[in-house]
């Protein structure tokens, strides 16, 4: 291995090391903090890696053994996925600064998992695709079940455990058939195959990789497990299943599809197309019909991952550029929401504070974290100078680009459903309640780490809603067309 591909792993190598340091301090001294702190910087350094290799590199790709690329898309994903990591752990330290158990194993659990997903970004085959997904997928059944008291967060632990290796298993067959027909693993070689002539089988087996890539994508029919798994994790937890999991599934898949050569197929076009409209429809219309906010952002997740479907269907260099623009606007967007019922919550109350009718007059007790949520919301649901319009507007152009109509219509009606229980969430937090139950919020919560981490995701938020340019820059020049 040469230094220029050593350099190229530093991402991989210091989240590595991270592990095996805290899972070191776990065995030899317990000691919360410490391990939180460590956890903390082998991330920050990580993503601190990021912009050193691109720099170095020139924005060149490297491959590294047949397995991996470092090339701008992975390392913008990569990105995403780490910061994302990290907002999820500024709220765990909070979360579970009351929890009665061992809460050190958490921190261990989450940084194998983002591992996990940084490899999955950067795979070009499908033995490293396969590897971080299964690296990335199992600590998430302990992460969904470790307020392991409580029978709701077992049982979805285990619903997940169960769903996820049947996925797991329609995609190994479907990676063994296109073995057989092509006898290849890496997604350009399958690419080449496929390009010399027409395979019967070729079909069936992506159609089975597809399953189970929706089924991580929670992507209709296969959204089945999301609302019982959300509404079991801890809070934290859910908000770590709706970014990072699902950012890192769909950066491997983009450039699956693009490398192999799908999204000219006019049968996958097709079936990623009625994925898309069910996502979009069937999505936004269960949300209406729920009183658990938890459930609610399961479902809008399944609706906004149906929107994104659009620029797998009209993949190229403008939906690489969509695809990046919509994810990066998600994930700040999300966390921003999941954070704030992370800081109202607590593990060692019954339940976390979830039901809507607990949000009723929360902006009257909890201004300036109702404030934060309220423009959240606002954000998911495409409202202008929002990130989330900016996300949208992208999906939106590039379906009217490429022609795609039918799917336009879906995006359209299932905005206008989405905003309905969006703003049921956001009437309920300004209902009145009695002048003795107000209270005045202290600004200290500020300086605790979820506080300040919500605010800075907040006012990130709103400057890509105002002024997206130095981001979809960074997009551009990140994601060129992949070949």
């Amino acid at each position: 291995m040469t230094p220029q591909q050593l350099m190229a792993l530093l991402p991989l190598i210091l989240l590595t090391l991270t592990t095996v340091v805290v899972m070191l301090h776990i065995a030899w001294a317990r000691r919360y903090h410490v391990i939180g702190a460590l956890t903390i910087l082998g991330l920050n350094l990580a993503l601190l890696s990021l912009p050193i290799i691109w720099i170095l590199n020139d924005g060149k790709p490297v491959e590294v053994t047949p397995l991996l690329v470092v090339d701008g898309y992975a390392l913008f994903y990569s990105g995403l996925i780490i910061a994302a990591a990290l907002g999820v752990l500024t709220l765990c330290g909070a979360y579970f600064e009351s929890y009665e158990g061992n809460r050190e194993e958490l921190y261990l659990l989450l940084v194998i998992s983002t591992l996990g997903a940084v490899v999955m970004a950067m795979s070009r085959h499908f033995a490293g695709f396969f590897i971080g997904l299964e690296l990335m997928s199992i600590p998430l059944y302990a992460m969904v079940a470790y307020p392991v008291k409580d029978g709701r967060a077992l049982e979805g632990g285990i619903k997940y455990l169960i769903l996820s290796a049947g996925a797991s298993a329609f995609m190994l067959f479907g990676i063994a058939l296109l073995f057989a027909e092509t006898g290849a693993l890496g997604f350009s070689d399958i690419g080449n195959a496929i390009a010399n002539g027409r395979m019967p089988l070729l079909l069936t087996g992506a159609a089975m990789v597809l399953v189970g890539v929706a089924f991580k994508l929670s992507a209709v029919p296969f959204h089945l497990w999301t609302s019982d798994v959300y509404e079991a994790a801890p809070a934290p937890v859910a908000a770590f299943l709706a970014t990072v999991s699902k950012v890192a599934v769909f950066a491997a898949t983009y450039r699956l599809f693009l490398s192999i050569g799908l999204f000219k197929m006019p049968a996958t076009t097709e079936a990623l197309s009625i994925l898309a409209i069910g996502s979009m429809v069937l999505g936004n219309v269960l949300a209406l019909q729920q009183d658990n906010v938890k459930r609610i952002l399961a479902y809008s997740s399944i609706a906004q991952f149906g929107y994104l479907l659009v620029a797998l269907v009209a993949a190229g260099s403008r939906g690489t550029e969509a695809a990046g623009i919509f994810l990066l606007t998600y994930v700040v967007t999300t966390i921003g929401v999941f954070g704030v019922m992370a800081l109202v919550s607590s593990p060692m109350k019954d339940r976390d504070v979830e039901h809507i009718e607990q949000f009723r007059g929360l902006f009257w007790r909890r201004p300036y974290l109702s404030s934060i949520m309220t423009a959240m919301l606002l954000s998911l649901a495409g409202i202008p100078l929002t990130a989330g319009f900016i996300g949208k507007f992208y999906v939106i152009a590039l379906g009217v680009e490429q022609k795609l109509w039918w799917l336009m219509g879906a995006v359209i009606l299932g905005s206008a459903i989405g905003l309905f229980y969006y703003l049921r969430v956001l009437i309920m937090m300004f209902q009145p309640i009695p002048t003795r139950d107000r209270v005045s919020e202290p600004l200290n919560w500020i300086q605790n780490a979820g506080g300040a981490m919500l605010v800075t995701a907040m006012l990130f938020m709103l400057v890509m809603g105002v002024y997206p340019q130095p981001f979809l820059e960074i997009i551009q020049q990140a994601s060129p067309y992949l070949r």
